[in-house]
Parts: structure tokens; C-alpha cells; sequence
């Protein structure tokens, strides 16, 4: 709350009307990535107690993402076409009220159906979040701002997750991981039907179906192909089978909006540097902060033994600094624009995943904070630039499919990051090598993404 006042009084008149705009939006985001932490924690006691089998227990935790991923360009053209504030609200009311029947589920088939249903209200969500704080901040200083402190709620959820799911699974019990979301949510929808304005709309803007399925056929096949390989290997037949139908699908959408009257975003739109740049940094710096932080959780847990809740804390310093960063990149980038913030950033992560993976075979616990750290502040740092650029490239009219685009390729990028770790660390010789390798190979797609920010991000904000 004290990083959401300092924004407050930090922006000028008249873009400072009220906090609340932030705190809305922030909140429907910060519950949406909450639940894709919090439920790795108690998915071993749901599965107990719901006598759910492996493929149930992995539907239960994956199911959610698969939607929320492939349904998130849809949930940006629903947002352009009928308003952002409304789509969003929808969001909201799925969510919450999906939460509660995962909360009164009395069976796994029942859980699974439910939390299908929350990832449908996540993917309405998250689009119509970035396109609202656009509208409600029109300044660019103010909007960057926004925009960093949007972003930080992923670094914070994902650290407050494994710990408020660990507290809630030992002491109310597992259902309280769902249960939790019900305030949370109410409290978003009165913030945001009170103080967040309506949104335009465009209705002569037509659902391209087609192009919709081709995309949710991409992303499912992605995620079933990542999540099979780190099990069945790389070269497994039906994990390459999961990968080629995936590109097919890819290439489909390409060929579709090139067709299409009204595409999902124009061609052209999607040429611009500072779109496709900038939706291709967002991906690699989610594959090397998030497949850092599942590598990491298996070592805390597996080969050090530490309890769920220790290796949340442990986890803590690759997010402690997430707000800190995100506000400091909101205020600097007045001065210096969005490039140099970027490329630092990333280049300051990568120097962290380097250093892990230069630190031994079994370094001390100790030596992994300031790696860590690094890690999280960088990527807390390049966030508002990138998004801010991809934001800044859209017209009004298509604020809500480019926020859908930067999303879907940074769900991808997690999911790749995840899926490609697990890997590693399973073929590699020992487990100390398989987690050295991973940690560079974070480290160089941080690399990438500075190289790709030194071409693609604008120097001044609110350019493209």
C-alpha cells in the first residue's frame, strides 16, 4: 500500500485523480497469478483428499494455465470490441465465482471443470488491466509508472504465493486457497465500477474465430508438448508430434490475419519493431526469471530440504526487489526513456543467472541471495520499458489485443522456461550440472532480449 500512495503523490496534476484506478486493476492481477503459484503448494493434499489421480492432479494445476494462455487474445478482442472495463469486469465475476466452486469441489473430474472455468476469467482479466491503467493514466510519466507497478504484482504474487499457500494448507486447510480469492475480487469490482471510467468500444470490430482457435490450438499444443518433454524427454515422438502441430498452428494464424478484414491485430501493426520487440522481450525475460525460479525450488526442496514454506522463504530475495525496481524504472524513465532501462535490467539479470551458475556444484545458500536479487530486480526493471513499448505502439482501438499479445508470448516464455529447465535437470549428468546449465541458459536469454532492446525500445517514453 505505501508503493501505491507514493504513486499517487508522485503523479502530477491533472493526471493525479486517484490511486484507486491502480489499485483496482493491480488487484484483479495480483489474484490472477496468485493462483498459479499458490496451488503448487496445496495440490499434494488435494490430491489426497480428493483421491485424484497423476493426470487428474497435473489437469487440477495445468488445465487453469492451458486457458488462460490460449484464451488471452480473445479476452484483448473482446476488451476493443465491447470496452476494457467491461470485458474486465467479466473477469473479475467468473473468477471469483469459478474460485468458489473450486473451493466447494467435492471431486477431482469437479475441481478440474472449476478451475478450467478461473482460467477463462483470468484470460478477460489481464488484457482489459493494461488497456484500463492506459485509459485511467494518459500521461506517459504516470502510465509508466502504472505500468511497473502492474508488473511488479507478477514478481510479488509469484513470492507470496508458495507462502500464503503453505500458511493456508496448514493451518484452514486447502479450500482457503480458493476461498481467499472472494474478497479480494469483491473489492476489485467496487473499486473498479466506482473509479474507473468506461471504456470505449468498437463494435465494427468482428470476432475473427478462425484466427481464435488457430491461436488456442498453438498454445495448448505448446504447453502439452513443454510440460510432456520435461517426463518423456525431447526426442519423444509424440513431444515433437506436440511441437510441429503447434507451428502448424502458428503458421495458420500468420496466414489467417494476412486474409482476415478484421484482424486480431493488423499486419502491419505486428511488423512495427517496437510491437514484436517488444512482445519477444517480454517472452525471454519470463523464461529466465521463471524457469530461474522453478529450477531453484526444486533444488531448495529436493536436494537441500527445505519445506514448501522454507523454499518460499528462501525464494523471497529474487522478488523482495521487485517493487522497489519497478517504481525506480517508473520515475527514471522521464529522464532517461525506456532503452537504457531495458538493456540494463536485462543485462543486470543475466549477470545474476551467470553468477548462480558460476558458483559450484553446491554453493552455499548465502552466495545465491545476490544472484538472486539481481535476477529479480532486472527483470522488475526492464518490465515497465517493454510494456510500456508494446502499449505505446497500439492505437486506442487495439489497446487491449496488444496487451493480450505481450501477455500470451510472457505465458509462453514461463511455460518454456519451465519446461526446459525440468529437462535439464532430468538428462543432465548430475543434478548440480543440469541447474548450472539452466541457470546460463537463463542467463543468455537475458542476453538476447538486452541485444533485441537496444533495436526495438523507443529512447523516450510514450514513443514507438
Amino acid at each position: 500500500m505505501v508503493a501505491f500512495v507514493a504513486f499517487a503523490e508522485s503523479v502530477p496534476e491533472p493526471g493525479r485523480r486517484s490511486w484507486a484506478p491502480l489499485l483496482a486493476v493491480c488487484a484483479g492481477y495480483f489474484m490472477v497469478i496468485l493462483d498459479v503459484t499458490a496451488i503448487n503448494v496445496a495440490v499434494p493434499v488435494i490430491g489426497r483428499e480428493l483421491s485424484a489421480s497423476l493426470t487428474g492432479i497435473q489437469w487440477i494445476t495445468d488445465g487453469y494455465t492451458l486457458v488462460f494462455a490460449g484464451f488471452l487474445l480473445t479476452g484483448g478482442a473482446l476488451g476493443d470490441r465491447l470496452g476494457s472495463r467491461r470485458v474486465f469486469c467479466w473477469g473479475v465475476a467468473v473468477f471469483v465465482l469459478s474460485s468458489a466452486a473450486c473451493a466447494l469441489a467435492a471431486s477431482a473430474p469437479s475441481l478440474v471443470a472449476a478451475r478450467l472455468a478461473e482460467g477463462l476469467g483470468a484470460a478477460l482479466i489481464v488484457p482489459g488491466s493494461l488497456a484500463l491503467l492506459q485509459q485511467a493514466y494518459p500521461t506517459p510519466a504516470a502510465r509508466s509508472r502504472a505500468f511497473g507497478l502492474w508488473g511488479s504484482m507478477a514478481g510479488i504474487a509469484a513470492a507470496a504465493g508458495p507462502l500464503l499457500g503453505g500458511l493456508l494448507v496448514a493451518t484452514l486447510g486447502w479450500r482457503w486457497v480458493f476461498l481467499i480469492n472472494l474478497p479480494v475480487g469483491a473489492a476489485c469490482l467496487v473499486l473498479t465500477l466506482r473509479h474507473v471510467a468506461r471504456s470505449p468500444r468498437h463494435p465494427a470490430r468482428a470476432l475473427d474465430w478462425p484466427a481464435q482457435c488457430a491461436v488456442l490450438a498453438a498454445v495448448a499444443l505448446l504447453t502439452a508438448a513443454l510440460n510432456e518433454a520435461g517426463r518423456r524427454g525431447w526426442s519423444d515422438p509424440a513431444v515433437l508430434a506436440g511441437l510441429g502441430l503447434a507451428a502448424l498452428a502458428a503458421v495458420a494464424f500468420a496466414v489467417r490475419e494476412r486474409l482476415a478484414r478484421s484482424p486480431v491485430l493488423p499486419p502491419d501493426l505486428l511488423r512495427a519493431p517496437a510491437m514484436s520487440g517488444g512482445a519477444a522481450i517480454g517472452l525471454l525475460f519470463n523464461f529466465g526469471f521463471y524457469g530461474m525460479v522453478f529450477t531453484a525450488s526444486l533444488d531448495f526442496q529436493h536436494q537441500r530440504g527445505f519445506s514448501a514454506l522454507g523454499t518460499g522463504l528462501a525464494l523471497f530475495p529474487a522478488v523482495a526487489m521487485t517493487m522497489f525496481a519497478s517504481v525506480l524504472s517508473g520515475r527514471l524513465s522521464r529522464r532517461t526513456g525506456h532503452r537504457p532501462l531495458v538493456v540494463s535490467g536485462m543485462l543486470l539479470a543475466a549477470l545474476g543467472l551467470a553468477g548462480w551458475a558460476a558458483a559450484g556444484p553446491d554453493p552455499a545458500y548465502p552466495l545465491l541471495v545476490a544472484p538472486m536479487m539481481a535476477a529479480g530486480f532486472g527483470t522488475s526493471f526492464a518490465l515497465t520499458g517493454s510494456t510500456a513499448t508494446v502499449m505505446g505502439a497500439a492505437p486506442a482501438a487495439y489497446s487491449g489485443a496488444a496487451s493480450a499479445l505481450f501477455n500470451t508470448t510472457r505465458q509462453i516464455g514461463s511455460a518454456t522456461g519451465v519446461a526446459l529447465g525440468g529437462s535439464l535437470l532430468a538428462t543432465a549428468a548430475d543434478y548440480g550440472t543440469g541447474l548450472r546449465v539452466s541457470m546460463a541458459v537463463g542467463a543468455l536469454a537475458y542476453l538476447v532480449a538486452a541485444g533485441l532492446a537496444r533495436r526495438c525500445v523507443p529512447v523516450a517514453p510514450g514513443t514507438a
